[in-house]
């Protein structure tokens, strides 16, 4: 667990000890500098938690941006070969939710840029795990596939504004959005039924995988879920007792992620606290041949995590959808000077 020493900050404790559990596991170090060239991140703004970036003009006449994303920065500068294992604590810039003005935030996370197979995504999730349990015995880590959920909506339309609405309705586990789609653009609702069925499942990995392999044989993307089956063995032998949750309600951008992705949550905090995956279409969009995991770890969200209780349970957390504009904005602010966290 966290080092026990009252000279530092819960957030320092925490940071320490999470770069030992990287380190200990193979990862590199990774540093950067607080500016990169604007150029970078306004080519993948739809990328970016926020779009809102803020810029100068340095002495060469080069617009350059305090970085928003370490992410990017990392792609940029580890070229094709090899595999490259990398994990870092930075603080990235980004315009909070709630206020509307400028954050620092504190971020760690790791990356791994090459051939990543099954094993490595394997070991990424146990990454991940582990720091959870670094914050709290009480924790859960969603796990879902977006290749499975794609070649599910995919059997359905090749439309990409329906098959987006279809996607969204699936964040939300909206079954009768999805029928509403499928209704509103003329659509058999029976081409639905797979889709619905897999929406339907959330549970530990040994009671959903075998109805979820099943349905990747009837819309034959077997593969896909032999993927997700190999990393959720290789995460099982590593930590048997893991608090994990197969869940696909768990969804990234599909312009960027691809594969298994995941989201960890701790008892206390009203968000995921980590969020991960591949992004193997990032390296693509980027000129980048090889494939990529990763995961970030965001430490704000920790302001309260040293009150978190370790008989607590999950249940009292609560998750609400909040309204987007200026309402949400409002909610937003409304909750911080209440004293609940809210993502940056």
């Amino acid at each position: 667990m966290i080092l026990d020493d009252s000279v530092l900050s819960y957030t320092e404790r925490l940071t320490f000890a999470l770069r030992q559990l990287y380190s200990r596991s193979g990862y590199q170090p990774y540093r950067m500098s607080k500016f990169e060239e604007y150029d970078l991140y306004s080519r993948n703004k739809d990328f970016l938690i926020s779009d809102q970036v803020i810029t100068f003009t340095d002495t060469s006449g080069r617009l350059m941006a305090l970085k928003p994303d370490v992410t990017l920065s990392i792609i940029k500068n580890h070229p094709d070969g090899g595999t490259h294992k990398l994990y870092y604590n930075e603080n990235v810039y980004r315009v909070s939710k709630g206020t509307g003005s400028y954050k620092e935030i504190p971020q760690c996370g790791v990356e791994c840029i090459g051939a990543v197979d099954s094993a490595l995504i394997g070991e990424c999730l146990t990454l991940a795990v582990r720091s959870l349990m670094q914050i709290s015995p009480d924790y859960i880590l969603d796990v879902s596939s977006l290749d499975i959920l794609t070649a599910l909506v995919d059997n359905i339309t090749d439309s990409k504004r329906v098959r987006d609405g279809i996607v969204a309705c699936a964040a939300q586990k909206n079954a009768h959005g999805v029928l509403a789609l499928c209704e509103e653009n003329e659509i058999d609702p029976a081409l639905a039924q797979s889709l619905l069925q897999l929406m339907s499942l959330s549970g530990a990995p040994q009671s959903v995988m075998s109805r979820i392999a099943q349905l990747c044989r009837q819309a034959g993307c077997e593969a896909y879920a032999e993927e997700l089956q190999q990393a959720l063995r290789a995460l099982n032998e590593a930590e048997p007792d893991a608090r994990v949750r197969v869940d696909f309600s768990v969804v990234s951008d599909l312009s960027y992620y691809n594969g298994v992705i995941f989201k960890g949550f701790v008892n206390g905090v009203p968000d995921s606290v980590l969020s991960g995956g591949r992004y193997d279409r990032l390296m693509r969009r980027m000129k980048r041949k090889s494939n990529a995991v990763g995961f970030a770890l965001y430490l704000d969200m920790l302001e309260r995590a040293d009150e978190i209780s370790a008989d607590t349970s999950r249940g009292d957390m609560l998750n609400i959808a909040l309204p987007k504009g200026r309402l949400g904005e409002t909610v937003y602010e409304m909750f911080e000077k209440a004293g609940y966290g809210c993502p940056a």
